[in-house]
């Protein structure tokens, strides 16, 4: 009996193995179909302008947004690299329900050719319903050894450029009395980290811009959300991070504490249909750290100083 037993039930657990696996994959299945359809909802035929479409995020929303159906404004530095990226998207859909993606260089460190850059994107369809701010500039090293300079290319790049073509297109928007912007932003723009001085000030800078501009433009129906995540992953690197015994590592651990591409651009979709005004795509040791820094700032900077003397880096991030 006992052997009767046994082999019934190395049968149930054999075919349990399959029953969940097929299950699981009809959940992931059901999910995508989901996603797919919220997509062509939230953005089919919307204007949709996207800073940084070359990075791993801007080619995930670039995919994500294009086969729901909206009309992309694609921006970057390299114009080659676009048109491979418009190709890409082009040869992998229906062109009878898609849009040929229109392509604009836009560096935000160049903050004198924005004029031109906002000229260029409100004569490309002729209004803008979505702009996703995706560009950023990073550096760490201690802030005795960053030149104004550098300090200045930074602010440049992640604070004056999206906020020139934030009020260049403001005004149409206002007239339209619809519009949303969506800032990409990094978790120090509500948390600072040692080492990261003219990042943190650079994205402490834009969510207090954003956060301003939402207040002003409710009136006009104009949506204003920001999204703040730790890292973005990119593509597996063949050189794992190195291990430091930094207390605060625990805040900038990109391997296992990062946001996939693909999870970030599902997550801006939502966004711009549920029109949240705040996300924060942060594991949970960060999110604490954000009410200690509320809550009990002396602690929270005890912490931070116990961490910068554990080890200090002396490289530049870029």
């Amino acid at each position: 009996m006992d052997l009767e037993n046994s082999v019934k039930t190395g049968m149930s657990t054999v075919l349990l193995v399959p029953a969940v696996a097929v299950i699981t994959a009809g959940i992931f299945y059901l999910y995508g179909a989901i996603l797919q359809l919220l997509s062509k909802a939230t953005v089919r035929n919307k204007v949709v302008l996207i800073t940084d479409s070359l990075s791993a995020l801007g080619k995930e929303c670039a995919k994500l947004f294009h086969r729901g159906g909206a009309r992309l404004i694609l921006c970057g530095k390299n114009w080659e690299k676009l048109e491979s990226l418009s190709e890409q998207l082009m040869n992998g859909s229906d062109r009878t329900l898609t849009f040929p993606p229109k392509l604009m260089e836009l560096d935000f460190s160049d903050v004198e050719t924005m004029p031109d850059v906002v000229s260029d994107v409100l004569d490309a369809y002729g209004c803008l319903d979505v702009l996703i701010f995706n560009s950023s500039v990073k550096v760490k090293a201690p802030v005795q050894s960053l030149s104004l300079e550098l300090d200045k290319t930074v602010m440049d790049a992640n604070y004056f450029g999206p906020i020139t073509l934030a009020k260049g297109v403001l005004p149409s928007m206002i007239s339209r009395r619809a519009g949303h912007m969506v800032l990409v932003n990094s978790i120090q723009g509500k948390l600072a980290v040692p080492f990261r001085t003219s990042y943190a000030a650079s994205k402490h800078a834009i969510q207090a811009f954003f956060d301003c501009l939402r207040a002003e433009v409710q009136e006009y129906g104009i949506s204003i959300s920001t999204v703040s995540h730790t890292f973005i992953k990119a593509t597996t690197s063949p050189h794992p991070t190195p291990k430091t015994n930094s207390i605060w590592s625990a805040f900038t651990r990109q391997k296992h504490h990062g946001i996939s591409p693909e999870e970030m651009a599902s997550e801006l979709l939502k966004t711009l249909s549920s029109k949240k005004s705040e996300v924060i795509m942060a594991h949970s040791v960060s999110k604490a750290a954000i009410y200690a820094r509320s809550l009990l700032p002396n602690f929270f900077f005890s912490v931070m100083a116990a961490g910068v003397r554990s080890g200090t880096p002396t490289k530049y991030e870029h």
